[in-house]
């Protein structure tokens, strides 16, 4: 059950990513007063979101593994 959650997950980490860049490539082609602020927030968003995913992974298995230690 464990892998079957863990797959899903990574598959919607991958999708929200995807969609992530499709957003980065469409703000880039307005030429609104708010896309340039709207595409530096996707920009953002792109980079520190699977940075804070990756980061939660690790400390998830961390954690998890210290607790099954004791």
């Amino acid at each position: 059950m464990y892998q079957k959650t863990k797959r899903i997950l990574a598959l919607l980490a991958v999708i929200l990513i995807l969609l992530l860049y499709l957003t980065t490539l469409v703000l880039s082609f307005f030429k609104s007063e708010r896309a340039g602020e709207l595409l530096m927030i996707s920009l953002v968003a792109t980079v520190v979101i699977p940075v804070l995913l990756y980061l939660y992974l690790w400390l998830y298995r961390t954690f998890r593994k210290k607790k099954q230690d004791c």
